[in-house]
């Protein structure tokens, strides 16, 4: 068989639509990924004709049509793709017609644009941090905000045994500012905004790279052909393998 044929386990349910690479890395590691009804390990190939199952359930990689959609998620709205343990789950509330994944987080008290695709490759891309890929949020705090917040901020914060990089803040009013990320640590704004005391009352991101929020609450809409055209643009020379951020 030619080395060429084969292509290893994660990049082929990302291709075929199922998963991100990095979701196909934990499916893997837990067990539920099987190889001709054979478990695998993760760096495992899949050869011409081999079986690959995900809970039993068959994952072929012909024939995919990549789909790239934008969201405005509204609050309440979880970001998960497990049905089974969450009812408030964004795959169910979506209900698309072919299985999609968004690409990152916003949480459950937080809302605004979020993109979901079943292009496994372009996930990792986008979110990688080393990436440098803008996201974009207007936040509501519950007091005054001073100058000397907004340039502390900016600066980077110690949170989450890290410092987060320098980022772009903008006042909007007395009690709101415009933020501009390029790495998405676990509820990193309001973390953020807890060091100095600060209490998030409302967050909404309003951008990702070149996509712009453009939806009522809970809708809907393909990537526009310009959008994406510029979304592969900048995403050409990043690096999509996931490591340590």
């Amino acid at each position: 068989m030619e080395e060429n044929t084969s292509i290893r386990v994660n990049k082929y349910l990302s291709e075929a639509g199922f998963c991100s690479r990095r979701k196909a890395d934990d499916l893997i590691d837990s067990g539920q990924v099987l190889i001709n009804n054979n478990p695998i390990e993760k760096g495992t190939k899949v050869l011409p004709g081999d079986r690959v199952t995900v809970n039993g359930q068959l994952v072929e990689k012909s024939g995919v049509q990549f789909e790239y959609l934008a969201f405005n998620k509204p609050i309440g709205i979880v970001c998960t793709t497990d049905t089974k343990r969450e009812k408030d789950n964004i795959i169910d509330f979506i209900n698309h017609p072919t299985r999609i994944f968004p690409i990152g987080r916003l949480d459950k008290m937080s809302e605004g644009l979020i993109l979901l695709t079943n292009d496994g490759d372009i996930v990792n891309k986008i979110l990688r941090s080393s990436n440098n890929h803008e996201k974009e949020y207007l936040v509501s705090v519950d007091q005054s905000i001073s100058q000397t917040f907004i340039d502390r901020m900016a600066k980077g914060i110690p949170i989450l045994d890290t410092i987060t990089k320098p980022c772009k803040v903008t006042l909007v009013n007395q009690n709101s500012f415009k933020i501009i990320l390029t790495q998405g640590l676990n509820r990193q704004i309001r973390r953020m905004c807890e060091y100095f005391n600060y209490e998030v009352t409302a967050l909404k991101r309003t951008r990702i790279m070149n996509i712009e929020l453009d939806l009522p609450p809970g809708e809907l809409r393909p990537l526009r052909p310009e959008e994406l055209s510029t979304l592969y643009q900048l995403l050409m020379d990043s690096d999509k393998t996931f490591g340590k951020h």
